[in-house]
């Protein structure tokens, strides 16, 4: 994919890493589109990239996401990929988390972004792609954080099934599974609190792995054992 004026929707760009991953791609001249869930943070994050479609959505409607994809569409005229970089994390036993914490990770985790790429995979043409991230929970979840790991392997799944459906149509996908990343999200939790954490990686450089996996057409992202973020052509 050439990045130059390509068309860009990322979905959680009001975070750290999807504001990371937005002015990674916007500095390649992609032409991007934020989406957020917070319309006072997202409205801060737009006034970086004057002119620029910003558009809010709830991830518990899927509706508002398949929107957003539309919305995007819309304005920029069509999407070559939509990334998605947003998320929510809990920690607790298993016997301490509870039904309520469980189905909100299913449902920002997996669901939403499930959302987004159902209505991107109607609009996108041969060539574009759909980006997520997971995490390296995916390989080795953690204990004191099973629903957020699961939650975050149904999506590794999702994408997994999904890239072998659309590689007929010619629609990439790419898993974006960074390890512990100095973003902030593990002291924002819906429940419990976060364990001592090791210094976490600088979203910068996953964000110019990812605009790179999305030149080269890579299929993951993954961080090597120093924590350099790894761009690798086939996902495993």
């Amino acid at each position: 994919m050439e990045l130059t004026e390509a068309r860009i929707l990322v979905a959680g760009a009001t975070g750290a890493l999807g504001g990371a991953i937005t002015a990674e791609l916007a500095g390649r001249h992609a032409r991007v589109s934020l989406a957020g869930r917070d319309p006072s943070r997202l409205a801060r994050a737009a006034r970086a990239y004057p002119g620029v479609p910003a558009i809010p959505f709830d991830a518990y409607v899927p509706e508002s996401c398949a929107r957003a994809v539309r919305d995007a569409s819309a304005a920029l005229g069509g999407l070559d990929a939509v990334v998605v970089a947003f998320g929510a994390v809990a920690f607790g036993t298993a016997d301490e988390v509870g039904d309520e914490v469980a189905e909100h990770l299913t449902v920002v985790n997996h669901l939403a972004p499930a959302a987004f790429f159902r209505a991107a995979l109607g609009v996108l043409r041969p060539g574009s792609a759909i980006a997520a991230v997971t995490g390296a929970v995916v390989e080795r979840p953690q204990p004191a954080m099973a629903d957020y790991s699961a939650s975050k392997a149904a999506l590794r799944a999702w994408l997994d099934a999904v890239r072998r459906e659309t590689r007929r149509t010619g629609v990439r996908v790419l898993e974006i599974r960074p390890g512990h990343l100095d973003t902030g999200f593990a002291h924002r939790p819906v429940a419990g609190t976060a364990p001592p954490l090791p210094q976490g990686g600088d979203p910068r450089h996953v964000a110019a792995a990812v605009a790179d996996a999305l030149e080269t057409e890579a299929e993951l992202v993954a961080t090597s054992p120093d924590g350099t973020p790894v761009v690798e052509r086939r996902a495993r």
